[in-house]
């Protein structure tokens, strides 16, 4: 090409982009989106997670459990991965492995692998997650280690097909409302217990992230909502996706040829109100599809390029304790204060008592549009609550129950109040007991810096 042919090129494109033709800039803003999908119900009867009191294992299935995902490249290389999964919550140990066959299969960096657990209490136990709260045969712990490996498989497979699939896509954002989400952290004359506090904070937004086809053809639905998936208590057997499942299998019914993803954001302090009864569960699910459907009619964000992410792992300090704390614990009568003791003392045996724990938290951007912030572990609301004060220029969505779920992450004014979330919950899952009360800084610190590596700014 002479230099006179490519100065007439160059004043041709800046002529264009005066008059809004600018074809460079909109290659640099296209995404490609791709959407995978596979079903990883239980084949055979298992060991339900979420609760203590059940009994025995399932017994049925009112509705497939799904993981999906969605593979988004902008135009330079910069990727990103959102999965999610219709389970309880995934451990480190499944996580990471699936992260790591993800880089070797395609190169995806741990920044760019966004994994979400929608944490159905009505699904199956993801081994070795809350290694205090079960007491199994050998059979039944077979059966989880099978479901364990065959469930990392499916993950990749799942982002294989959306890898697969990519394809420029036209993607938008948008927000609604449902309000079926109660905090549940009511006071008492005995302190903190689990019901209804109508003056505790709620979060009752509904982001949804819409992914058409050039032609305007939808193609997936990712929504959002920060509420505990436990409409369904523990007498109910049946495998299936509580609310949110319930609210995914509404969409693809109404939206056929759609792939609805559920993602759960940071509803660790929070029920749905009414629940018990598997009907109120459908009723939550029509509920939050029929609110995302109305979003998805109305007008939306464009959500553009680039594409960017990071990964940043943080150390979470726990309250002090010392070895008799746990030697008395292991000659109470309450088997999970016995479990719990015996991992503590194992620990303090070895010379190294459990005095932190590595916490992973993410950032993806997507150019000016929209920012995700990936938690993991129950986090309380007010961590969702907090950034959006402190990012008010972002559009910002805040995930919890991310890559991984190791525990319960309480806010400051959640760890003071005590109770099941901060305190109780920490048996179940092995942990020493509650954190140290710089836990919400430690956690915003790492926020900040994860966002601020994508460009995000206060």
């Amino acid at each position: 090409m002479s230099r006179h042919f490519g100065r007439r090129c160059l004043l041709g494109a800046a002529l264009l982009a005066a008059v809004g033709f600018a074809p460079a800039a909109f290659a640099a803003d296209e995404l490609k989106v791709g959407v995978g999908r596979t079903v990883i119900t239980p084949k055979e009867p298992i060991w339900m997670s979420g609760y203590a009191s059940r009994n025995r294992t399932s017994d049925g299935v009112l509705h497939d459990l799904w993981a999906r995902a969605l593979a988004v490249e902008d135009s330079q290389g910069g990727r990103a991965v959102i999965v999610t999964t219709d389970i309880i919550g995934l451990p480190h140990e499944l996580a990471e492995e699936v992260a790591a066959k993800l880089k070797a299969k395609h190169g995806l960096e741990r920044s760019q692998i966004l994994l979400n657990s929608s944490h159905t209490h009505s699904g199956p136990v993801v081994w070795p997650n809350l290694k205090s709260m079960y007491f199994l045969g050998q059979e039944d712990n077979d059966r989880l280690e099978r479901y364990g490996k065959k469930l990392a498989e499916d993950l990749v497979r799942t982002v294989d097909a959306a890898m697969a699939d990519r394809a420029p896509a036209q993607v938008s954002v948008g927000h609604g409302e449902v309000k079926f989400a109660a905090n549940r952290r009511e006071p008492s004359p005995q302190g903190v217990r689990l019901g209804v506090n109508p003056q505790g904070p709620v979060d009752y937004d509904v982001p949804v992230l819409k992914v058409a086809s050039p032609d305007g053809k939808l193609r997936a639905v990712l929504f959002a909502y920060a509420c505990h998936n436990t409409t369904l208590g523990g007498d109910v057997y049946k495998i299936n996706g509580d609310y949110a499942g319930f609210a995914e299998v509404e969409l693809e019914k109404a939206l056929p040829g759609t792939t609805a993803m559920f993602a759960i954001l940071c509803g660790a302090d929070q029920n749905p109100q009414p629940r018990g009864k598997i009907e109120m569960a459908q009723q939550h699910g029509k509920t939050l599809a029929d609110e995302v459907r109305r979003v998805l009619s109305g007008e939306m964000r464009p959500v553009r390029g680039p594409v960017r992410s990071a990964f940043e792992v943080t150390e979470l300090q726990f309250a002090p304790h010392d070895r008799a704390t746990f030697e008395k614990d292991a000659e109470s009568t309450d088997k999970y204060r016995q479990a719990r003791a015996k991992l503590m003392l194992a620990a303090y045996d070895a010379g190294k008592p459990v005095r932190s724990m590595p916490y992973p938290v993410q950032a993806v951007r997507f150019g000016n549009d929209l920012s995700l912030v990936a938690l993991a572990g129950e986090v309380t609301v007010e961590y969702a609550l907090r950034l959006k004060r402190e990012f008010p220029k972002e559009n910002l969505v805040v995930m919890g129950f991310c890559n991984e779920v190791p525990c319960y992450i309480p806010s400051l004014a959640v760890l003071k109040g005590g109770g099941y979330e901060p305190v109780a919950s920490m048996i179940y899952y092995g942990k020493p007991g509650p954190f140290a009360e710089n836990v919400e800084e430690t956690v915003i610190a790492a926020c900040r810096k994860a966002l601020k590596a994508t460009g995000a700014e206060p």
